[in-house]
């Protein structure tokens, strides 16, 4: 093969036309230059400068010993069945020495380790130029490899069989820096993921008059770990916290703050505040975690003797309800600013209120994070009416609820977004499962003989309940003390309540006095001070908080037997 026949067709390259000179040529074929004699002198002395040296002619440059200098492997291939016309000493020194004239299927394995076979077939067709990008071969190497047509023929032979030029750079240690890069990133992730799981509940609490069921799901591969999380926290006397909350920004720090938030939520819902006193504290202390750092977080309390929800949110999505026949209900108001923006120290900023929705029995609340219903295509408030569409027809447990909003707001494993969903249902009960649960109450009138019309009360509702006996002396034990403490330190209105579930005994006292009481040791020849002590010791917990209309209530509980 005549090389000096490639040259001209390589990329990049023209053939230029010989100049014609009577009196001078550029012999091509030597790779000469000719340096004009210099003129005569003209009459009046001046002089003419000099000609340039012209440079050697392209096609004169010797082709085989450039490709062969070449550090990166290249090869010549022609004919539909690329087969070898030369290949450099870089290519003999990556993949050893092939044999001129064998095609390249047969002699060139790392052509289809590469998968270039099919590509250079596409190349002869189109007689364009491809490359394919870091491609590795078996020995470990890794090469970008371009190939480009080239058409044979000479001019006086213009039906010469075409070829590819196949040239390879080797890109190992770009590639192998690469993947460790995203190796890097892999293992940075997996830390943040796992310190956000870790952080979140790994068993939600199930209260007795509610089913509850979450998802969380991190961002894609490419997106960083954000400060999503969720929480299920139990009050007792029936009452139940729900919170959802979204640590603005991603890695690990938003995952360490998010920690922080929900230790700290669960810590103030201990005291059993009302949800916006909940959100003033946690704010406060979002300033005092991170200022840089913003989050948002909705707080909820069900009581099943309201039948409703009592949350506050600090500008967090909106609470969604769903009614047993399909409507669904947007917990518009209030809303305040995001957490860490009202103000440090508990002093100015935003003061933080309480809002009501109805939760009925068959109705379905769904908490969630901005991740489930936001895109960048569209307006969020379009996301949040697409999320009550799918709300509306989701039937279920709360756990196929959870998949099945997941699946309809097109939240996949590629999704850029953290999300997280909290599914809470109020379920209708009927026939035997009624009976599990039953209320009673009375209203306590007049002085000291409402004492002795409690112990009745409550004696006879215990045994209509058909308790053990033991569990019904303690009952009414309990019930006396909380009601005669009630009218010791207590105002009027006054108020005995019982509550069963299909797993608890609750009593419930409220009166209209806020101080809430302590438990005390009382010296032996105290006379009161041991009624709290005494239902502290025989029921299983027992707790008190202040009433929203600026009473108190004090209650306990007693586990059912299995």
């Amino acid at each position: 093969m005549n090389f000096t026949r490639w040259s001209a067709r390589l990329p990049g390259t023209q053939r230029r036309a010989a100049a014609r000179d009577d009196h001078s040529s550029v012999p091509a074929a030597r790779a000469e230059s000719v340096r004009p004699k210099a003129a005569a002198a003209p009459p009046d002395d001046t002089s003419e400068t000099p000609a340039p040296a012209t440079g050697p002619a392209l096609e004169a440059l010797p082709v085989r010993e450039l490709l062969g200098l070449l550090p990166a492997p290249v090869a010549l291939l022609h004919g539909p069945e690329h087969r070898i016309t030369y290949v450099n000493a870089a290519y003999t020194s990556a993949f050893g020495p092939r044999p001129s004239g064998a095609p390249a299927a047969e002699a060139m394995p790392e052509l289809a380790e590469l998968s270039l076979l099919p590509l250079m077939d596409q190349v002869l067709r189109s007689g364009t130029p491809r490359t394919v990008k870091s491609r590795k071969v078996l020995a470990g190497s890794s090469y970008t490899v371009t190939c480009t047509p080239v058409a044979t023929g000479a001019p006086e032979d213009p039906d010469g069989e075409a070829g590819v030029l196949v040239y390879a750079t080797d890109v190992t240690d770009h590639a192998e820096a690469a993947e460790r890069l995203r190796a890097s990133e892999r293992r940075h992730r997996e830390t943040a993921v796992t310190l956000q799981r870790s952080l979140l509940p790994q068993d939600l609490e199930q209260p007795d008059d509610l089913r509850i069921a979450a998802t969380y799901q991190p961002g894609g591969t490419d997106a960083a770990v954000g400060g999503d999380w969720y929480d299920v926290i139990t009050l007792g006397a029936g009452r139940t916290a729900l919170v959802i909350g979204d640590v603005m920004g991603r890695g690990v720090r938003a995952a360490a703050v998010m920690g922080q938030l929900r230790t700290a939520v669960r810590a103030y819902a201990r005291l059993d505040l009302p949800p916006h006193e909940v959100l003033q504290l946690l704010d406060v202390l979002a300033a005092e975690i991170d200022a840089s750092q913003i989050a948002t977080c909705a707080y909820a309390v069900h009581d099943p003797n309201e039948g409703h929800l009592v949350y506050a949110s600090a500008g967090h999505l909106p609470i969604l309800v769903c009614n047993e026949d399909g409507t669904v209900h947007r917990a518009e108001d209030p809303t305040g600013p995001p957490l860490g923006t009202g103000g440090t120290g508990g002093t100015g900023g935003w003061v933080h209120t309480s809002g009501t929705i109805p939760l009925p029995p068959g109705s379905t609340a769904v908490l969630y994070t901005d991740g489930l219903v936001e895109r960048r295509s569209e307006d969020i408030d379009e996301g949040v009416a697409a999320l009550e569409r799918a709300l509306s027809g989701a039937k279920g447990t709360p756990q196929v609820v959870c998949d099945r909003l997941i699946r309809s707001l097109g939240v996949t494993a590629e999704h850029d977004d953290d999300v997280a969903v909290l599914v809470v249902q109020h379920p209708a009960r009927t026939g035997t499962s009624a009976e599990l649960f039953h209320n009673a109450s009375l209203d306590l009138l007049g002085g000291i003989e409402a004492a002795p019309r409690a112990r009745a009360f409550a004696t006879g509702v215990l045994a209509s309940w058909r308790f053990p006996v033991e569990l019904c002396d303690l009952g009414v034990l309990a019930a006396s003390e909380l009601v005669a403490n009630s009218l010791q330190h207590g105002t009027p209105p006054m108020r005995l309540g019982l509550r069963r579930t299909d797993r608890r005994l609750i009593i419930e006292v409220t009166d209209g006095d806020d101080h809430l009481p302590r438990r005390r040791r009382a010296e032996p020849a105290d006379e009161a001070g041991r009624g709290i002590s005494i239902v502290a010791t025989i029921a299983s917990s027992w707790g008190s908080r202040r009433t929203p209309g600026g009473g108190k209530a004090v209650w306990c509980e007693f586990a059912l037997p299995a």
